[in-house]
């Protein structure tokens, strides 16, 4: 089972997509000079499988050098983040000045990041109203929270169609969200924060939801970089920053730790096959009763080796427990 290459049938909320797509990413072994169907390339998200060069010849290195300066743009964005003080931009990027876990996080980013590139493109779609059995229309993707640290965007400047909702209120209904067009600026990029980003702020900062609309006549292309912790990261609230939200004389944590490699799998079990169960950050928070993830995810790592393509097969049994 693979998750890079070319697809089209991707589901958001078990609902299929109007797009295809090409994903590209970062290869196991790290080294883009090495064949994509290396042994050494091999990793949970599976091998690249980029087009024939004879059919687009520059597009392989044009595409990894795009994606290498993405991740030099997410990392510098992280390092950003993680301090209050966002004016003091030399002393936050030289690591200095914040605690050393928060600089052992920065790094492990930087170094062991499980990131992709995904290329969409979403065709025009005449149908713009419900069915009469009441089937709402196809959505380019349905409403959802992107589950990485940060998503770095290349928007379509012709077709907008990125919405963002307003407000994000968890006891809101879908259809009562005012919906906000992202309309692109010329030559910039779309910066969005992720689930990870999310727990690892411990709230502070916000995981939008956000949907991609169809249109009945233009086609749309758009290029988001999705950056993402190592497969064996456990990611947890930073000390120096839930330390702001106190209880009291106690330290407040939002949110368990999460298994980037468990979290990434989930949800590619819930966007391309029959497993019927999916994963949100919300599961972890600390003031709901503790969720069958925390016990699967720490048999989940034991189980898994994140070096070879994930297989749904090979951990049905256990994933079909999570109730």
């Amino acid at each position: 089972m693979y998750k890079r290459g070319y697809f089209d049938d991707e589901l958001t909320k078990r609902r299929r997509d109007w797009k295809e797509a090409l994903d590209v990413g970062i290869p196991g072994s790290r080294n883009w000079s090495l064949p994509d169907d290396d042994i050494k390339n091999a990793c949970l998200d599976g091998f690249n499988r980029f087009p024939n060069q004879e059919i687009l010849r520059n597009f392989r290195t044009t595409v990894i050098s795009y994606f290498e300066a993405c991740a030099s743009l997410s990392n510098r964005l992280a390092c950003l983040m993680v301090s209050s003080d966002i004016d003091n931009e030399t002393t936050i990027l030289d690591n200095k000045g914040i605690d050393n876990n928060t600089v052992s996080m920065i790094e492990s980013l930087k170094k062991d990041h499980t990131s992709y590139l995904r290329m969409n493109h979403y065709p025009p779609c005449a149908q713009t109203e419900a069915e009469v059995d009441g089937t709402p229309p196809p959505l380019g993707i349905s409403p959802h929270y992107d589950a990485g640290f940060l998503t770095v965007l290349l928007q379509d400047e012709d077709c907008f169609s990125l919405q963002v909702a307003r407000p994000m209120d968890a006891d809101v209904e879908e259809s009562e969200y005012d919906w906000v067009t992202v309309q692109p600026v010329k030559g910039s990029l779309t910066i969005n924060t992720g689930d990870m980003a999310m727990l690892w702020s411990n709230g502070r900062y916000r995981a939008p939801l956000h949907r991609v609309k169809t249109n009945p006549k233009k086609k749309r292309y758009s290029a988001p970089f999705f950056y993402n912790p190592g497969y064996n990261t456990l990611m947890k609230p930073l000390a120096h920053i839930h330390k702001s939200i106190s209880d009291g004389n106690s330290l407040v944590e939002v949110y368990r730790p999460v298994l980037w490699g468990y979290f990434r799998a989930l949800r590619f079990a819930g966007d391309f096959t029959d497993l019927g169960v999916e994963i949100q950050i919300s599961d972890y928070e600390t003031e709901k009763q503790k969720s069958a993830h925390i016990k699967i995810q720490e048999e989940f790592q034991n189980l898994c080796n994140f070096y070879e393509p994930f297989n749904i097969e090979k951990y049905r049994a256990l994933l079909e427990g999570i109730s």
